[in-house]
């Protein structure tokens, strides 16, 4: 069997194993979030915390309740890291630098999980798990909240009341996640992934010396890495260690967890405004974008020009031959597209043009399918952006699923999509003007501005992979980029539940004949083409003197 080939059958099983959960997963968020009924070990939690959970919060006192639990969510990861020296089951490591705790603790609560460190040579059992993993959940969950109070905005008239923050986070965490993951992971162990809490052993003799591995909870943390769109590995090598992903078949299964949820939330967000066209049309969106830069991603790699491509089969650098190029770019894709940051191959070494399409994957907002919940309402904001081009085309006053699309709308909209651009681009030309901060490029020319490049941009957009040629443990880069990591994750928060908000105070506006209907393929086609102009028009320039120019000159 040719290796294009194998990648097209790998691409179809994924395609039919997402489409058989899509209707079944999304029909039981809908259930999860719309339920009154709270189970006893969920009322532990809300009295533990002091929360009521049927007490309905309007978007400040929503916003409130998602910055408190993350600021904490930071001071406690950020002090578990700087005591692992005198914690239980540290492997004997040390307490991390300060520098790296800030930015290893901003990157797991915003949903990032970029890692200056290797995992394996920095981190005990109890921070792995109690500290890292925990926030695996919490996170993703804070995300899937989010999304689900802009859909009641949508979803709801007169009342700016968007739900209980509390209630979803627990119900996101212990209804959504927790199962799921207890099934992906008794799968990841039957395929070979290790689960255990054993230390540092040595596995060989070379003629260098020993060769040491460390034991840990890696089903378990695996499967929620990928499921809840972070990223972060257990080992240094991440997704490409057998360790994590063992099998082509666990390499395929790990690719339908990181897009399983973000892809049914669709039907969630059709399932609570009572229209499951809107929601095809939204998966129809993401759809589109997906599968056109995963035959793009393909492409770039199978087709590369040169002797040493057309002996391999295509480009194999830094890739890992159990799975070959078909399934590296798929996986490479689909975190890329969501704000997962696994990876299993190489980044940095994937040809010009393939490194450009992982850029642009990211600098689309993420949201083709998008982060578990961040995917989701970075769509919907699209979309009100695409039904206001929509309406200045013919003169009238835009409207979405029954809402006007006023003045604050569209300007909370616009402040959405132009936060994190100005973090990417502003970052970035700090970084390569200051005389220290370039020291750290492994690479000079377009290569080298594309590392920086992307550093920063997986950060802001709460990726986490890297193109790991540019040495980002130093103060500069720990510090700057966990600020764009919080920053990135939080004030576009602010501007959705503020957007969702103003649409739940709304009364519903009646269906005319000149209402542009949102779920027909030609807005479809609008959407995608809102979202790639948009995109190209803010970083174009940046992607000139990066990848672009490195893939013309190959």
């Amino acid at each position: 069997m040719s290796p294009v080939l194998a990648g097209v059958l790998q691409l179809l099983a994924l395609m039919t194993a997402l489409a058989l959960a899509y209707r079944p997963l999304g029909d039981y968020m809908a259930r999860v979030y719309s339920s009154e009924k709270h189970y006893r070990p969920e009322k532990w939690i809300y009295k533990a915390i002091g929360a009521d959970p049927t007490a309905e919060m309007r978007w400040p006192a929503y916003l409130r309740g998602v910055l408190a639990f993350s600021a904490v969510s930071v001071l406690f990861l950020y002090a578990l890291q700087r005591a692992q020296g005198i914690l239980p089951g540290s492997l004997g490591f040390q307490a991390i630098d300060p520098d790296q705790a800030f930015n290893t603790a901003a990157s797991f609560v915003a949903n990032t999980n970029w890692q200056s460190y290797a995992g394996e040579q920095a981190m005990g059992h109890v921070v792995q798990t109690g500290g890292l993993a925990v926030q695996n959940f919490v996170s993703a969950a804070v995300g899937m909240a989010v999304a689900v109070a802009l859909v009641r905005g949508f979803a709801r008239s007169r009342t700016g009341e968007l739900g209980n923050f509390w209630a979803d986070l627990v119900r996101g965490t212990f209804r959504v996640l927790l199962p799921i993951s207890v099934i992906g992971a008794l799968v990841l162990v039957a395929c070979g992934a290790i689960q255990n809490f054993a230390g540092i052993h040595e596995v060989g003799q070379f003629a260098g010396g020993t060769q040491q591995w460390n034991g840990g909870a890696v089903a378990s943390q695996e499967v929620i890495k990928e499921l809840g769109t972070n990223g972060g590995g257990y080992f240094n090598a991440n997704s490409a260690h057998p360790f994590e992903n063992p099998t082509p078949f666990s390499n395929l299964f790990e690719v339908f967890l990181i897009l399983v949820i973000p892809f049914a939330l669709t039907r969630t967000f059709g399932r609570m405004v009572a229209s499951l066209r809107q929601g095809y049309a939204i998966l129809a969106t993401m759809a589109t974008i997906w599968l056109g830069f995963t035959a793009l991603m393909m492409w770039t790699e199978f087709a590369h020009h040169g002797p040493a491509f057309e002996v391999a089969g295509g480009a194999m650098e830094g890739k890992e031959t159990r799975f070959g190029i078909g399934a590296s770019a798929i996986f490479s894709v689909a975190t890329t597209l969501t704000s997962t940051g696994a990876v299993n191959s190489f980044h940095s070494s994937f040809t010009g043009l393939g490194g450009g399409i992982q850029l642009l994957g990211m600098q689309l907002g993420e949201i083709a399918p998008g982060g578990v919940g961040s995917g989701l309402y970075g769509m919907l904001v699209m979309a009100i952006i695409a039904v206001f081009i929509a309406g200045l085309m013919v003169g009238r006053t835009p409207e979405y699923l029954g809402k006007k699309i006023g003045t604050r709308e569209i300007k909370l909209a616009a402040c959405y999509i132009l936060i994190t651009p100005a973090l990417v681009l502003c970052f970035t030309a700090a970084a390569m003007a200051l005389p220290t901060p370039p020291h750290s490029m492994l690479n000079s020319g377009a290569h080298g501005f594309s590392e920086v490049l992307y550093a920063y941009t997986s950060g802001a957009n709460n990726n986490g992979s890297a193109f790991a040629g540019l040495n980002a443990d130093t103060q500069w880069y720990n510090s700057t980029i966990g600020i764009a990591m919080l920053l990135g994750r939080f004030l576009p928060m602010v501007f959705v539940l503020a957007l969702a908000g103003s649409l739940a105070e709304q009364k519903p506006v009646p269906e005319t004949a000149g209402t542009l209907r949102t779920d027909k393929p030609l807005y479809t086609g609008l959407l995608v083409g809102t979202i790639l102009i948009v995109t190209g028009l803010t970083y174009f320039p940046a992607l000139a003197l990066g990848p672009l120019a490195e893939g013309l000159a190959s």
